[in-house]
Order: C-alpha cells, then sequence, then structure tokens
C-alpha cells in the first residue's frame, strides 16, 4: 500500500486490512478492540493516520492502535485524565497527557473495563467540547 493509495481509501477499509494483512495474533487483537469500541459508541469515527496507525474519535482523539512486533499498543490521548480503577494502563505511565495499554501474545483483554475506560474518555472529550 502506498501513501497515496492510503489517503484515497475509506479508513474502515483500511484498518479490515490491516487486521487481514497482520495474520496473527496481533490482527485479532486489533479486531477485538475495534469491536470493543464500537459496542461502547457505536457512532465511533474511525481514521487512518501516520502511514498505518488505526485511531478512535469521538468528539476528539479516543486513542490509537499502533501494532508492534510483541505487542499492540492503545495510546489514550487523555489517558492521564482518565480513572482506571481496574490498572489497565501499563506503558507511557511516566506521562502529564497519555497513557498506553499494551497487550502482548496471549493477554486476555479486560472488556468490561476496556469498556469504561472508552466511554470514559469519549465523556471526557464531550465535556471539553461543549466549554
Amino acid at each position: 500500500m502506498t501513501q497515496a493509495n492510503d489517503e484515497a481509501k475509506d479508513p474502515a477499509a483500511l484498518i479490515d486490512e490491516r487486521i487481514k494483512e497482520l495474520g496473527d495474533w496481533r490482527g485479532d487483537v486489533l479486531a477485538s478492540v475495534r469491536a470493543i469500541v464500537k459496542r461502547a459508541i457505536p457512532d465511533v469515527v474511525e481514521e487512518w493516520k501516520w502511514r498505518g496507525v488505526p485511531v478512535w474519535y469521538h468528539d476528539g482523539m479516543l486513542f490509537t492502535g499502533e501494532t508492534y512486533k510483541a505487542a499492540v499498543k492503545l495510546t489514550f490521548a487523555k489517558g492521564a485524565a482518565l480513572r482506571d480503577p481496574t490498572g489497565l494502563f501499563n506503558s507511557s505511565l511516566d506521562g502529564n497527557v497519555r497513557r498506553a495499554i499494551d497487550i502482548h501474545e496471549g493477554e486476555v483483554i479486560d472488556e468490561k473495563a476496556l469498556l469504561a475506560l472508552i466511554g470514559e474518555a469519549a465523556a471526557l472529550n464531550a465535556a471539553k467540547k461543549k466549554r
């Protein structure tokens, strides 16, 4: 895929392609996360940024879904402002704004906790938009 082709394609189709292209546990995790975010926020907006990173928006950026060899990283744009009572955030903990969840092969996603975190991120964006 070239960058020019990427810009002409629907972001959802590009995310579909990425999931298929990965063809391993990372694609499965990305597909699971995508299903969870769509359950949490049915009208979520999917984007394709920075030459191949799925990004989910609702009244602003919620989080990115980067894939690496050893992890799928969900970086929440305003993660430091979110409550995380179950301890999902396990990466980028030192920053003042972002927080991330690194999911490794074989790990099970706590769907209930992730649904709550996504909902809280959307509520924070909505509150900031109303100002």
